[in-house]
């Protein structure tokens, strides 16, 4: 089958830069710039709106600059306008060589927001491109609102192209501006445009207000579209554009006679750093690029993955830069825990593993995180709760913490079947829990509580603000020393715990 290359055209820098509230400073523009053209290796890249600020000149002129070096000045894109040259002034001055310029692809907006016939229309729109031949300036011209002029009056559109077809342009675009086109639609109108003009090239310029543009992108280049405009983790005015990776992934997969020259393995890196950059948070669930996409929760899946691989599709992580992960918690089952005991070299019996699994369950239920960096503070701290018998229980407690006032806390305590309750001040909220279980353990001669040597506290690492917390307290008795450990997402519950086995191994 013969393959058709197409080309990809990031418009990350301007059209993903509308997004609210989204605003890349010169450097960071730069620096996503050659991450696109270098390492993505996308075909061209539109970066900027001409005329709208200083700092907008100022970026383009640094990544105009590093393109002419590098030989990427082609591949380099601004938005212009039909202005009288004002445009094309600031392109010069800037090092820009190829203009998309705006223009008006449906009748409604030509009547009623510019109030010009298309004569009028087509005559300033032959001056800009003069204008922009005669100072060395490429020009791709979009038609903007272009879906909504093919539903409404299509002699005007194609008035337009006929009119596009007779002037010096390289590309003329096609934006689904305002995210209305049905994939069927999208296929008709692509369609019967290469149809009439198969010579001319043409880009198909997706937005994502009905969740619809990555299916529009398929059915676009069915018809025909020659190049397509695409944004990092589909940002965008409203909804946003059609999403990079998602559609990589479907041309790769989906359409065999299709070829980019998108480099896969790089999409998640470059995700990533947009987002840092953006600070526009990529969904967890967003395909291919969400940090929950190639995770597994459910335990009869990572039993199916040990099979013969049962719960995979075609998107493996390893495509993108990433690695499959096994969520932990109340859905875990053996298989999931199983597969991330592995990552970390360890092994447990069956019985040390059921262990494990019910206290991975209990803390879901909890809806904490569990990571894999966690385990071996879960397996210490439940294999570590099997080394006595259970005679002593905290059974509540209410710990206080005040601005001007000293911590207390009230204990209720179950030793041998006995309960008991005190409440104590200290000078932390865990001092004045040891100071309650003091006055408890006072009444009893026969029971003397060890002295707390050293206290340690440890997270995970990488962890989140929600992680297990570990606490080892160091106790000394007139025969030995010991230790203990706690495990909690609170740092003095997780003391308590290690304190309540402390007390299990004291009192016989």
């Amino acid at each position: 089958m013969d393959q058709r290359r197409i080309e990809i055209m990031d418009t990350t820098l301007r059209d993903g830069e509308q997004t609210s509230s989204v605003s890349f400073s010169p450097s960071e523009k730069l620096t996503i710039a050659k991450l696109l053209l270098e390492e993505l290796k996308v075909d061209r890249i539109e970066i900027a709106s001409a005329r709208v600020s200083e700092g907008e000149f100022q970026a383009v002129k640094s990544i105009t600059s590093w393109a002419a070096k590098t030989g990427y000045l082609d591949a380099i894109e601004v938005l212009t306008f039909v202005d009288n040259g004002v445009s094309i002034a600031w392109m010069k001055d800037s090092g820009a060589k190829v203009q998309n310029l705006l223009t008006k692809g449906s009748l409604n907006h030509l009547t009623h927001q510019l109030k010009k016939t298309s004569e009028q229309h087509f005559s300033e729109i032959a001056n800009a491109v003069k204008q922009a031949q005669d100072n060395g300036i490429v020009t791709n011209v979009y038609l903007e609102d272009w879906s909504n002029g093919m539903r409404n009056s299509k002699a005007y559109v194609f008035e337009f192209l006929e009119f596009l077809s007779q002037q010096p342009v390289k590309r003329i675009m096609l934006p689904d501006t305002l995210g209305v086109l049905r994939p069927e639609e999208a296929y008709e109108f692509v369609s019967e445009i290469k149809t009439k003009y198969p010579h001319l090239h043409f880009d198909f310029h997706a937005h994502n207000d009905y969740d619809l543009s990555v299916s529009n992108v398929m059915e676009a280049l069915k018809a025909g579209a020659d190049g397509l405009h695409l944004t990092v983790n589909g940002m965008g005015e409203r909804a946003g554009n059609a999403p990079m990776a998602s559609v990589v992934a479907v041309i790769n997969d989906f359409m065999p006679n299709i070829q980019t020259a998108v480099n896969e393995q790089v999409l998640f890196t470059v995700s990533k750093l947009v987002e840092t950059f953006s600070g526009f948070m990529i969904p967890a669930n967003k395909p291919v690029i969400g940090a929950n996409v190639f995770t597994q929760t459910a335990g009869i899946h990572a039993d199916g993955d040990n099979k013969k691989n049962l719960y995979f599709n075609d998107l493996l992580p390893e495509r993108f830069g990433r690695k499959r992960k096994y969520a932990l918690g109340k859905s875990s089952g053996k298989a999931n825990i199983q597969k991330n005991l592995q990552e970390l070299g360890l092994q447990l019996n069956d019985q040390e593993l059921k262990m494990v699994t019910a206290r991975i369950i209990e803390l879901g239920d909890k809806k904490q995180v569990v990571t894999k960096e966690d385990l071996p503070y879960i397996i210490s701290d439940v294999l570590d709760s099997y080394d006595y018998e259970v005679n002593v229980c905290v059974d509540s407690y209410v710990l206080t913490h005040s601005k001007g006032l000293r911590p207390s806390t009230t204990v209720s305590l179950t030793i041998k079947g006995k309960t008991y309750e005190q409440s104590a001040q200290g000078d932390g909220q865990f001092d004045a829990f040891m100071n309650a279980l003091r006055k408890i353990y006072k009444k009893d001669p026969l029971t003397t509580l060890p002295e707390l040597i050293d206290y340690a506290v440890r997270i995970p690492p990488g962890s989140h603000s929600d992680a297990l917390c570990e606490t080892i307290i160091t106790w000394k008795t007139a025969e030995k020393e010991f230790k203990t450990r706690g495990l909690d997402s609170d740092q003095t519950v997780s003391a308590i715990k290690s304190t309540e086995k402390m007390l299990n191994i004291i009192t016989k």
